[in-house]
């Protein structure tokens, strides 16, 4: 192989040729970067189910994909398949995709409705503790495919191979809010070690529900600022109180580059560096320290062969939680020194909100859209700064400003830490 197509390590240099994206914003690549370039908030109130009674009340749902059924299995796969139908055709592919899939899926249980539908069904049962055998019974007596569906982790990543034409057993992973970047890390390493010219990495969620919503509160992650909504995710802050939790899906195409140019594909962006660390420090908090963070930073910038010098803009992970912003101003001020308040960082999801198992990727498809536009998207809502938390977060409104490379951070609940590095098409 050239020395044109691969990099410090001599391995191939993996190109993306293809993006799609859906978030709260819209569905499309060009609309959702006119929304968020443009400052735009996609937070809403909740119309999906009842809320009287929780103390969190919006969210950036994904509200106009159509589908069969109102599961989360139904809409994530939904999400995937349109950003995925977006990213083939960018890419100039059409037929079997003949590559290796790498979905990012949110973990997956039967939502409230479904189980006291099934539990309306089933037999009576003088024994205690005996709800499962008489789910199965009920199950037995009368099949519900469209159930049956909805609590398979494995259908979303099954179904997208079968409609693609993927090759290989499909992946299914779930590492928290890191998941979107880990399923393109995985497809970097698959075209790095020759097993592939090509993989196609997808994440979707589409999983807000009252359970979802009840189980972050009891965590005091949420937002509670109800109204107005899009005022809500306020990043970097003194004021901000939790994240709001959001909904969306975004796919990448990547090939080696040799690959790419040997096809005519156009080239959006390089994915130079992978870096990812775990955590031991808590079920769902990150280390307060930062250290597992710091060292997801630094291997991701080893992986890609550049120093921090080398940084234009740094997408941040930037939930708009108390704790979670502070560690990760802390992770950056350990890595970039002096340099931290020159670079300018900001927060997709003081938008879009939390894409939770998507985010990862969504962020990444902005980030290369970042560098081919020379925009630098927003922090909305940067109206009462934490002095503690230095930051050029590009307050409130985009900036015309060229750059070349990028890191994007993905911190995830239970130390899933995950960092990603892109640069420009090289000349």
């Amino acid at each position: 192989m050239s020395k044109a197509y691969t990099d410090h390590l001599g391995r191939p240099i993996v190109a993306v040729t293809g993006m799609g994206v859906i978030t709260s914003l819209g569905q499309g690549l060009e609309d959702n970067w006119a929304a968020l370039s443009g400052g735009v908030s996609g937070i809403h109130k909740i119309t999906r189910f009842p809320t009287e009674g929780l103390s969190t009340r919006i969210s950036g749902t994904v509200d106009f994909i159509e589908i069969s059924a109102e599961n989360a299995v139904e809409r994530s796969y939904a999400m995937a398949r349109e950003t995925t139908l977006e990213a083939l055709a960018q890419a100039g592919l059409s037929g079997d995709f003949n590559g290796p899939l790498f979905l990012a899926a949110p973990p997956i249980e039967p939502e409230w409705s479904a189980r006291f539908e099934l539990a309306d069904r089933a037999p009576a049962s003088e024994r205690p503790g005996d709800a499962y055998n008489r789910f199965l019974a009920a199950m037995r007596q009368k099949a519900d495919p469209a159930f049956h569906e909805a609590v398979l982790f494995g259908s979303i990543s099954e179904r997208l191979a079968d409609r693609f034409g993927t090759r290989g057993l499909p992946v299914t992973l779930s590492t928290a809010c890191a998941s979107g970047a880990t399923a393109i890390q995985l497809g970097v390493e698959a075209i790095r070690q020759g097993r592939t010219d090509r993989a196609l990495t997808v994440a979707t969620d589409g999983s807000v529900s009252a359970e979802a919503l009840i189980r972050f509160s009891l965590l005091s992650a949420l937002s509670t600022q109800n109204d107005p909504p899009e005022k809500a995710s306020k990043p970097f802050t003194k004021d901000r109180d939790g994240f709001v939790i959001a909904e969306g899906a975004a796919t990448l195409v990547l090939e080696s580059l040799e690959a790419a140019i040997a096809r005519g594909a156009r080239v959006y962006g390089i994915l130079k560096g992978c870096g990812e660390k775990a955590d031991l420090f808590h079920r769902t908090r990150s280390s307060p320290d930062g250290g597992p963070a710091i060292a997801t930073i630094r291997a991701a910038l080893a992986d890609a062969g550049i120093d921090e010098t080398g940084i234009g803009y740094i997408n941040a992970h930037g939930t708009s939680t108390p704790e979670n912003d502070k560690m990760e101003y802390l992770s950056m001020s350990a890595v970039f020194g002096e340099r931290l308040p020159s670079i300018p960082v900001s927060s997709n999801k003081s938008m879009i909100g939390h894409t939770l198992t998507a985010a990862g990727a969504v962020e990444a498809v902005f980030s290369i859209q970042t560098m081919l536009t020379g925009t630098l998207p927003p922090t909305i809502n940067y109206q009462n700064p934490d002095p503690a938390i230095v930051l050029d977060v590009v307050p409130n409104a985009k900036r015309s400003q060229q750059v070349t490379a990028v890191l994007s951070n993905s911190f995830g609940f239970g130390g899933q830490n995950a960092s990603l590095v892109m640069t420009a098409e090289p000349a």
